[in-house]
């Protein structure tokens, strides 16, 4: 068919439904509905889109345009039909599995409301500290973890609670065999409480549920069972099937009872897998580590995860260079619900991926970068839009109040793929018909100088989380007069970006570098810790004052400067140019090349 001429409008379309990659060309679009470019570029044109034959349409553009003609199409994205042949090279057969395979592990998910206890509750299972770590109460990664329970091994994977890691939270139902909900006798069922049940059905997998908090005085378990059984919950106690366990994290009781009734509610299940096999699974979260590279945390499903096996994570690949357990020591294997760290991929694996051991290194690497390449072909599509207009997110008020239709451009970083998975999704569901997203570019690792070209040549905003700009970034970023906004807590990310939107960011702070310095040196003093030995590079490092401490531009703690010394004598003061001796309220993991950062909130004059 003629590309450049036009069809009869009484020409048929394709009968039932017809499967449209995302980010396809006008060309290919038309074809597959009987029609010539033309048509396509003819009628976008009419609505006020201009539009090549050769450019990538976005999913609005196909789905306008088949209404037109009376189609019905079925969007999937890229390289999704060529997936089943990928999965057919790399040899994965999800239901080969032998009658006679051993029983493995349970995979237990914690799941619940935020500030409902999940955290203390696992941190109260394997004794470790890990809760008191996290910023604003919101576990912002997956962790999983392995127990031992009278011979039994349990692994447990915790999911974040708030609303924007909704992804998270469905990707841990999925890779689980039974949920643990989290309900705190206090509050009793939350929104994301039910949201929880939900993935939980989907994934159709048994839920025990903890009621945590009961040594508080306003405890109410009685009020929670109702809640549960309006949910179609009904406790056990009450003739149904679900069973409830009362405990308290915080005074760790009823934590026997409740890994009792997990260790039961898992030999009913009968769960089963095949060591002997290539191993796969599902990659929980993944990050960039200063000196390791890619960090993939994996939980392996099938066969047995080995040291030197070629690896394909989704659009990333490499050969398995280590394996680290989850008390960080080094193994030479992992088998079926088994959580490790990978190292060794080529790339930051996007979490939720599924990874599989490949026959051999060829195969691996030529998958890899065919799904690599339909990724690109996605974002490409999706996010087109971006360069040829937008604003920043200090002009899109003024640009919704002109009545324009406004693009807000926006380059996104954070410290790990899950994060910034859950970032995008909150920032998504900002959108309005007034003012639209525009993703530039999305990323694992610190804000560099290359993102701040980019931010300058497509008039975009930087959000980072738990990411920061260094100070050849921050002054890059001042001359080109680049927006850079930083969060640790995505309640406040989102809030902030929504207020913008609606014009309601008065008063603003923003928090202000007073002082940088550059480990040099790290000494062990008796009865004091660690200190730090430092070059001050910028400003000026007061004792007293706020500090961030950065590792490849990535927070690893934030606290006080709690001692400054310049050779022995203590002062108050230290300017730059300047050696000095800094101890760290509470932080120990000092390393040479570390940063530590001074800073202050200032208000922001607005015109």
């Amino acid at each position: 068919m003629d590309s450049t001429a036009y069809t009869p409008d009484n020409t048929a379309v394709p009968e039932g439904e017809v499967v449209v990659e995302r980010a396809s060309s006008a060309q290919e679009v038309a074809s597959k509905l009987n029609r010539t470019a033309a048509d396509l570029v003819r009628f976008l044109m009419q609505q006020g889109e201009m539009v090549t034959a050769t450019q990538s349409l976005t999913d609005d553009m196909i789905e306008l345009f088949a209404a037109e003609v009376g189609a019905e199409v079925i969007l999937v994205d890229p390289g999704e039909e060529q997936e089943t042949e990928m999965l057919t090279l790399l040899e994965v057969d999800e239901d080969d599995l032998p009658e006679d395979a051993p029983s493995r592990p349970p995979v237990i998910t914690v799941m619940g409301h935020v500030d409902h206890g999940k955290t203390k509750l696992l941190d109260q299972i394997r004794s470790t500290n890990v809760a008191d770590a996290e910023a604003g109460g919101i576990t912002q990664h997956i962790g999983a973890y392995q127990v031992d329970r009278d011979g039994h091994r349990l692994t447990f994977i915790d999911t974040p609670g708030h609303e924007a890691f909704t992804s998270m939270r469905a990707r841990g139902a999925d890779s689980t065999d039974i949920v643990v909900l989290v309900v705190a006798a206090d509050d009793g069922v939350m929104p994301q409480t039910v949201e929880a049940i939900s993935h939980a059905r989907v994934a159709d997998v048994p839920i025990v549920v903890a009621i945590n908090k009961v040594d508080r005085e306003n405890a109410d378990p009685q009020r929670v069972l109702s809640q549960l059984a309006e949910n179609e919950l009904v406790p056990e106690a009450w003739g149904g099937d679900t069973v409830t366990v009362e405990v308290s994290a915080l005074e760790n009781t009823g934590i026997d009872e409740l890994l009792v009734n997990l260790g039961v509610v898992a030999e009913m299940e009968d769960l089963r897998a095949d060591p002997t096999d290539r191993a796969r699974g599902v990659v929980l979260e993944s990050n960039l580590d200063v000196g390791r590279g890619p960090v993939a945390t994996v939980l392996v499903q099938q066969g047995t995860l080995r040291v030197g096996d070629p690896v394909v994570a989704g659009a990333s690949w490499g050969r398995a260079r280590a394996l680290i357990d989850d008390h960080g020591v080094s193994v030479d294997e992992a088998g079926p619900s088994t959580p490790v760290q990978l190292l060794g991929l080529d790339d930051v694996a996007e979490a939720g991926v599924a990874f599989v051991v490949a026959p051999n290194e060829k195969l691996a690497s030529r998958v890899a970068e065919k799904r690599s390449h339909w990724r690109r072909q996605a974002n490409m599509g999706r996010d087109s839009h971006a360069l040829s207009g937008g604003a920043r997110l200090e002009d899109i008020f003024d640009q919704i109040q002109r009545g324009e239709a406004a693009t807000l451009n926006l380059i996104v970083k954070a410290d790990a793929h899950g994060s910034l998975e859950a970032v995008t999704d909150g920032l998504r569901r900002l959108e309005r018909e007034e003012v639209q997203l525009a993703f530039v570019h999305r990323g694992v690792g610190r804000i560099s100088e290359n993102d701040i070209q980019l931010a300058a040549t497509a008039n975009a905003t930087i959000i980072g989380f738990n990411v920061r700009p260094d100070r050849k970034a921050r002054e890059f970023a001042g001359t080109e007069q680049v927006e850079i906004r930083t969060y640790e807590i995505i309640y406040e990310l989102l809030t902030e970006v929504e207020s913008a939107m609606l014009g309601l960011l008065a008063p603003e702070f923003e928090e202000v570098v007073t002082g940088e310095a550059e480990v040099r040196e790290v000494f062990a003093i008796p009865r004091v810790g660690k200190v730090a030995g430092c070059y001050v590079t910028e400003g000026t490092i007061i004792r007293g004052s706020k500090v961030r401490f950065l590792r490849e531009g990535t927070i690893i703690w934030k606290g006080d400067v709690s001692s400054l010394r310049r050779f022995k004598e203590d002062v108050r003061e230290v300017q730059s140019g300047y050696e000095c001796g800094i101890g760290l309220s509470d932080f120990q993991d000092l390393k040479q090349g570390d940063v530590i950062e001074t800073f202050e909130q200032r208000e922001i004059p607005r015109d």
